[in-house]
């Protein structure tokens, strides 16, 4: 394994005896593992010792003699910190799925939940519980009936919610308090189409106090033209004012340990000047860390992604930090005439796309129309979604129409050259005949050697982390939730464009530091003893594939995680070879309690040249 050299480590523990340290006899011996302990260190082998559900003594192999309860045989296989996945959409999956896979099964121990501004917690009444349903269905891509039949909807207050989970969940969850949410429980009706008034802006910022002081973790919020409710208009926090905002990020600096995220037009288009200055004032307002989501890397936009790092940059020089969410692998992506998908978000799609499926089938018959939409898929103003216009690349999934027999797992390309059509007719002619639900999948853009190249660059920024992944949303399109085996895999034995520990590090300890989770996110003595367990000469994550297994009988896109051994999540072993014990350990991570304010300053990080044989 390759190995860096040291680097000033993050979520460094603080000073006193470290809590779990000490002799006696141990819950559980780590024997012969290859240590990575997520700060960047060079890997070591080592046996580990847990005791009381943290990390009680670490030592060279055989040199634990203390009594063990359990004994692990790391022969061969890496220990590193659980991993944190900073993006999630797990608030309402938990209460049904305490494993909250497939994260889970990737040796994600913590989520964090909330982001976007999209919480279903507070509520008002009984209505706002069927419009913030209705709106994730259609915002996050929760299937309506996994949402009706398999929640309770019976909660209040934000601390009401985050009960329902305190000993049902099998990792640790951390959530935001959502500004739509807040905006519909003090508004009601009119937090759709209005401004606040200054006694709602109030009345928000003593619902967001009170929901940090029962547990969230802080504040997110959207103003990003993708986000639209149940009924296609603007989500409620899309009607904010600047006062209101800033006034909810204000709310952050009487909270230890708080953090914000937020995600705006240019997250997708690239940031305005404008943009800039508000996210600057936003990170300023709260004197927290702030994060957005998601940068986008491709070679071929590599302006846009300089001006997307620009805005860090810039908030930096006045004293804010501004971190960037960037995933590690491309997760693939199918797409939907007939449900909501990417395809829906492309700018100037909107009035054909929230047409009734019939009348929708009429427009996407016309050739002007058909004109229409491609010409605006292809667009300046298309921003990342511009990639979506590579018609002929497409792979044809699933079919419905016996018109389309033998269709499925061809490229529209080849399909529209023997029908003598141009590649978005060809595409257009299988989903009208489909009736508009056949399952498409788009190439991903970036998949070049000069792309990858320049995220391993840019990984390396100082306000750039991993993450976005979006787990338990977008489930009838993408499974991002199997990046960390994914992204193993390719450092072990794919382009290797970073080593095994910077890896393991920008998964576990940096996270950890940019949330300021308490003695968590590495293996050393006195931290909380989230683990994984994996082999490197396996490690890494299947296919996606549709599973019927949500409520309702639901479907959603998920992936089995390869060479994951196990995962422990404060001391408890939750899974085994892929397969749950039964054991729910996992806690809900509270402002203060379990968090501390992390700094505005970025941490040091070391140096990432590319592993041997990298190929960029």
């Amino acid at each position: 394994m390759s190995r860096p050299p040291d680097r000033a480590a993050p979520n460094a523990p603080e000073p006193g005896p470290a809590p779990g340290s000490g002799e006696g006899r141990l819950d559980t011996l780590f024997a012969r593992v290859r240590l990575v302990d997520g700060t960047g260190s060079p890997a070591r082998d080592a046996d580990v010792g847990v005791r009381d559900g943290r990390i009680a003594r670490i030592a060279a192999p055989g040199g634990l003699a203390a009594d063990a309860a359990r004994v692990v045989d790391g022969d061969g296989l890496v220990l590193a910190p659980g991993f944190v996945d900073p993006h999630t959409h797990y608030d309402a999956q938990l209460l049904w799925d305490p494993l909250a896979t497939p994260s889970s099964l990737h040796g994600v121990t913590t989520v964090v939940g909330g982001n976007c501004g999209f919480t279903i917690a507070p509520l008002a009444g009984d209505d706002d519980a069927d419009y913030l349903r209705r709106m994730l269905a259609k915002v996050e891509g929760m299937p309506l009936a996994a949402l009706e039949q398999g929640l309770a909807w019976d909660w209040r207050g934000f601390g009401d919610y985050l009960a329902r989970f305190e000993g049902r969940i099998a990792v640790n969850a951390a959530f935001l308090v959502g500004h739509c949410a807040l905006r519909r429980a003090v508004m009601r009706e009119r937090a759709v189409g209005n401004a606040a008034t200054p006694s709602e802006i109030d009345a928000m910022v003593a619902l967001l106090h009170a929901s940090i002081e029962a547990g969230g973790l802080g504040f997110s919020t959207s103003l990003s033209f993708t986000h639209t409710d149940g009924e296609g208009r603007p989500v409620p926090s899309r009607w904010a004012e600047r006062d209101e905002v800033l006034a909810l990020c204000r709310a952050l600096r009487d909270h230890e340990g708080t953090t914000l995220e937020w995600i705006v037009d240019g997250c997708l288009k690239g940031f305005t000047d404008e943009e800039i200055e508000l996210a600057t004032e936003m990170a300023l307002a709260a004197g927290r860390p702030a994060n957005w989501n998601v940068l986008t890397v491709d070679a071929q936009s590599a302006e846009r992604v300089a001006r997307q790092v620009e805005l860090s940059e810039r908030a930096a020089e006045r004293g804010a930090r501004i971190v960037a969410l960037t995933m590690p692998t491309i997760a693939g992506m199918c797409a939907s005439f007939g449900t909501h998908s990417a395809l829906h978000s492309i700018p100037g799609w909107a009035p054909v796309m929230q047409l009734p499926v019939p009348e929708r089938i009429a427009k996407l018959r016309d050739a002007d129309v058909r004109r229409e939409l491609d010409a605006r898929a292809r667009s300046k103003e298309a921003g990342v979604f511009a990639g979506l216009a590579r018609w002929g690349d497409y792979r044809i999934g699933t079919t419905f129409a016996e018109a389309n027999a033998g269709l499925e797992g061809r490229r529209i390309v080849d399909v529209a050259r023997e029908r003598g059509a141009s590649a978005f007719d060809a595409l257009l002619d299988v989903v009208v005949a489909d009736g508009l639900r056949t399952v498409l999948w788009p190439s991903q853009p970036g998949e070049d050697d000069a792309s990858w190249a320049l995220r391993a660059r840019t990984w390396e920024h100082p306000y750039v982390m991993l993450g976005g992944s979006d787990a338990g949303a977008h489930l009838d399109r993408m499974c991002g939730s199997s990046y960390p085996t994914a992204f193993l895999r390719d450092v072990l034995r794919g382009r290797r464009l970073v080593p095994l520990e910077r890896a393991v590090a920008m998964m576990s300890g940096e996270p950890a530091e940019l949330f300021g989770l308490r003695d968590r996110g590495l293996v050393r003595e006195g931290f909380v003893a989230d683990l994984v367990l994996f082999d490197p000469e396996r490690v890494d994550a299947a296919e996606p594939a549709f599973r019927d297994d949500l409520p309702g009988a639901s479907r959603r896109l998920t992936a089995d995680a390869i060479g994951v051994r196990g995962v422990w999540v404060g001391g408890v072993r939750t899974l085994e070879d892929g397969s749950p014990t039964g054991a729910l350990p996992g806690r809900v991570l509270r402002p203060g309690a379990d968090t501390r304010t992390a700094s505005l300053a970025p941490p040091p990080r070391a140096s990432a040249a590319p592993a041997s044989g990298a190929r960029a």
